[in-house]
């Protein structure tokens, strides 16, 4: 059993369209140790638009890190007061996204070719915030077919000049064009050892690996050479994994012992969001993997999702689920 108070031993990786604060809420009762990150949030969309709308988050989920997309040093610095204000455990700078809407906004994987201009960021913002908050950047391990290991090794050691010390590699390269989002999480291969080589040359920087873990074997493995592992969509295709980690990883008893707990825990959040207006399928759609591999699992998911229920007051949803389910 690991027990490590490391903050960032095991994550969930921030994933646009799928992290908000619903989502994030879904898997902090699954486990309470593993840190969370919301959806990249646009140092623009911030500066210029409905903050409370990007930035409000329930208190439960802690420690929560907020993922700008940005380049401007000083619109990074001023996002940055905006989460320490708003309370957030952990500021992250997005430079692993290789979309190309992303890099027309002169963002993401596209700023691995200006490591000066990412250390200035950096610099920025850790002026801003001073040592409450940590600045951390993710990002990928080379861009387009550029292999070479010197290049994220000169990535990593400009930044860190910016005063980084953690940070967090999707071990593939991001191909700038020609790719989808999706097939850039697919086709380019993964090369873990060269997450391993960053941390033998920076022992002192804090490595953690994304991409591709899929398993405990996987976990502990990586975690034989690196400071930690954030884990992507595995964990929001097969939530119930997450419900193992408190125990396996943080030496502290799991937050729920079966599904049905977390089943009414969401069921209570549920019921609280609608006082706010907040549609139940809104919450519902990150749990419809919750009894994936279980009998009556695809009943379940079926209900939760049906259009023709989205207007049932959340109790009597969730009621039918379990009866969909139970009928299997």
């Amino acid at each position: 059993m690991l027990q490590n108070h490391n903050p960032w031993l095991l994550s969930v990786a921030p994933m646009l369209d799928w992290t908000d604060r619903h989502c994030r809420y879904f898997h902090r009762q699954l486990s309470r140790h593993a840190r969370l990150y919301t959806e990249m949030v646009t140092t623009g969309a911030l500066l210029h638009g409905d903050q409370p709308r990007h930035l409000d988050f329930s208190g439960e989920e802690h420690p929560l890190a907020l993922q700008l997309g940005g380049s401007e040093p000083q619109d990074l610095a001023a996002c940055a007061k905006l989460a320490q204000r708003w309370g957030y455990s952990e500021i992250n700078l997005n430079c692993g996204c290789p979309s190309e809407r992303v890099q027309r906004g002169a963002f993401g994987a596209c700023l691995m070719a200006e490591p000066a201009l990412v250390r200035d960021g950096v610099a920025a913002m850790r002026d801003a915030v001073g040592d409450d908050l940590p600045v951390t950047v993710k990002h990928r391990i080379g861009i387009d077919r550029v292999e070479s290991y010197d290049f994220v090794r000169d990535f990593v050691g400009t930044v860190a000049e910016g005063g980084a010390s953690v940070f967090i590699v999707h071990a593939r390269n991001a191909w700038l064009q020609g790719l989808s989002p999706k097939d850039n999480r697919e086709i380019p291969p993964l090369r873990h050892e060269l997450v391993y080589r960053l941390k033998r040359e920076f022992p002192q920087f804090t490595i953690v690996l994304n991409g591709g873990v899929k398993s405990d074997a996987e976990v502990r493995e990586h975690l034989m050479h690196v400071d930690g592992v954030m884990v992507g969509r595995e964990a929001y295709q097969r939530p119930w994994w997450l419900a193992s980690w408190d125990a396996l990883y943080f030496g502290a008893n799991p937050r729920h012992a079966v599904p049905e707990d977390v089943e009414r825990s969401m069921q209570a959040y549920a019921q609280r969001m609608a006082g706010q207006g907040v549609p139940a399928f809104a919450i519902t759609r990150h749990m419809l993997n919750l009894w994936k591999g279980e009998p009556g699992a695809r009943l379940w998911r079926q209900a939760l999702s049906d259009p023709a229920r989205r207007q049932l007051p959340p109790t009597e949803l969730f009621r039918q689920a379990e009866q969909a389910r139970l009928a299997a």
